[in-house]
């Protein structure tokens, strides 16, 4: 066993003495509340009483819970269009803004500036876009001679108008895919151009695969942040009409903070874990097909 020197042992005791607080915070706020919600989820608490294991009732529950099916739907439905439309939006701006043309530090700060906003504010902001009587997406339509809609208060569009609200942030996104842009080696595109190849040609075989690494990580962030969507329902719908937009989260919180299902607030919650698990190693196995990592 290797012996440390007086210096050695003073070294790393000033080493942990600068990371004990952050120690301190992760026991505390971290690994103790991981720990205490496994033994929840298999316990029936309502907070005001002490918790009474059940074993796994609460994670069976769930498969005869309508309400928990339709969160569960509600959410992979957001997320299977979220997804490619931010993704693809991100992109998009990035392209336009990958470009030589006076001004774009500024306009790249003012398509970054909405995905910075405070996730109420922005909600807020959206409620009043989706106003079937003054709000602009109506306005929008009028223009084209088409018949306004309900968005919020209908069933039927309620969850398309949370999906479009969601093109707000891709300019968080955007920033990334121009980072993985302006890392392309411009002499691909030479030697490209000097073959004949066009721009859209240019784009499927060079700016693609070269892009693949950025649009699996913005695919995985993605897919994590759509399933655990809240403020957006909580603020603009509370989850109606008709349930309508009741995401995962939302039915996780009602059980836990309104009806004080803790326990099965905790099943709900490790389930989504599992979830998210899942998804993301399926993506990592799918992404040795598409995902190019080879380095110039």
């Amino acid at each position: 066993m290797m012996h440390m020197t007086p210096a050695a042992k003073k070294e790393a005791r000033e080493g942990y003495l600068f990371i004990l607080p952050w120690l301190v915070g992760f026991l505390i706020f971290t690994l103790g509340p991981l720990v205490a919600s496994i033994f929840l989820s298999h316990s029936n608490w309502d907070i005001f009483s002490a918790p009474e294991f059940i074993g796994m009732a609460n994670y069976a529950k769930m498969f005869g819970d309508p309400l928990f099916k339709k969160s569960l739907w509600n959410t992979f439905y957001y997320t299977i269009f979220s997804i490619p439309l931010g993704m693809a939006g991100g992109l998009a701006l990035a392209l336009l803004l990958n470009q030589k043309v006076k001004g774009l530090p500024v306009f790249r700060t003012l398509f970054y500036l909405p995905s910075v906003t405070s996730g109420v504010a922005v909600a807020l902001l959206w409620k009043w876009i989706f106003n079937p009587e003054f709000g602009i997406a109506n306005a929008i339509l009028g223009w084209f001679g088409l018949p306004a809609l309900q968005w919020l208060a209908s069933p039927t569009w309620a969850m398309p108008a949370l999906i479009i609200m969601s093109l707000w942030g891709v300019g968080g996104g955007m920033l990334i895919y121009l980072a993985g842009l302006q890392g392309i080696p411009g002499q691909l595109y030479e030697a490209a151009e000097l073959d004949g190849a066009g721009t859209w040609s240019c784009f499927i075989n060079i700016t693609l695969p070269m892009l693949s690494p950025t649009l699996f990580f913005q695919l995985i962030t993605g897919i994590i942040g759509s399933f655990q969507i809240f403020t957006q329902a909580y603020v603009m719908t509370n989850g109606g009409p008709v349930n309508a937009t009741l995401f995962y989260v939302l039915y996780l919180y009602r059980n836990a903070f309104q009806w004080w299902k803790m326990g099965y607030a905790s099943a709900l919650a490790w389930f989504l874990f599992i979830v998210i698990l899942l998804l993301t190693l399926l993506q990592f196995k799918l992404s040795k097909r598409w995902v190019n990592y080879d380095v110039l």
